[in-house]
């Protein structure tokens, strides 16, 4: 139990640092809560002009997902390696979604998430980077994209492990706050007012 909520707490505190705004601070850069989608993460950066910028966020967001759930799996004992590396997955995401750092107001956890996935299972990864290419390609939102993309790796999650479930279980409720968090996104593209990637509307 204690190695459990060890593990949640560092994964969250990990999470809650937002790239979006550490970049944005260190590149002189607007809050990436002030202009776009007011959401900070790579997509809404992308917004700033900078290509640097969203690729930092990008790459600082997932490598941090990924960092979380390596140091459960590295540091956790044998008995409670399973529940300590699935609450890490899905505290680090948290961490994302409601950074203790910057008032609770985070990003939707698209990144974040991938590289939780990729330290829990590489195929979930690629299921979902797949997805997000695919229906990014086709239809050019981003957010549908992100959408389809945690529904495939929840999807994939529970083919591969429903006989042994392990610490999965994360995968799906993971997918369900992302969705959750794009319930916006999900309302603009019934409305036809989503923004399409390349779009640099501030």
């Amino acid at each position: 139990m204690i190695t459990t909520i060890a593990a949640a707490l560092i994964a969250y505190l990990i999470g809650s640092i937002s790239f979006a705004m550490v970049v944005s601070r260190v590149m002189r850069l607007p809050d990436p809560r002030t202009f776009g989608s007011k959401n900070p993460g790579a997509t809404n950066m992308l917004r700033s002009g900078r290509k640097a910028a969203a690729a930092l966020t990008l790459l600082g967001d997932g490598f941090k997902g990924w960092f979380a759930v390596y140091l459960a799996q590295r540091f956790a004992p044998t008995e409670a390696f399973d529940w300590a590396v699935a609450v890490a997955a899905l505290a680090v995401v948290l961490g994302h979604l409601y950074p203790l750092f910057f008032r609770f107001r985070g990003g939707k956890g698209v990144a974040t998430a991938f590289g939780a996935l990729y330290a829990l299972d590489v195929r979930l990864a690629y299921a979902a980077l797949a997805t997000w290419l695919l229906v990014a390609l086709v239809f050019r939102f981003s957010s549908l994209a992100s959408i389809a993309a945690a529904l495939t790796a929840a999807l994939v999650c529970i083919w591969l492990y429903h006989a042994d479930p392990r610490f999965f279980w994360c995968v799906p409720v993971i997918a369900m706050l992302i969705v959750w968090r794009h319930r916006g996104n999900i309302r603009n593209l019934m409305a036809g007012t989503e923004d399409r990637i390349g779009t640099n509307r501030v």
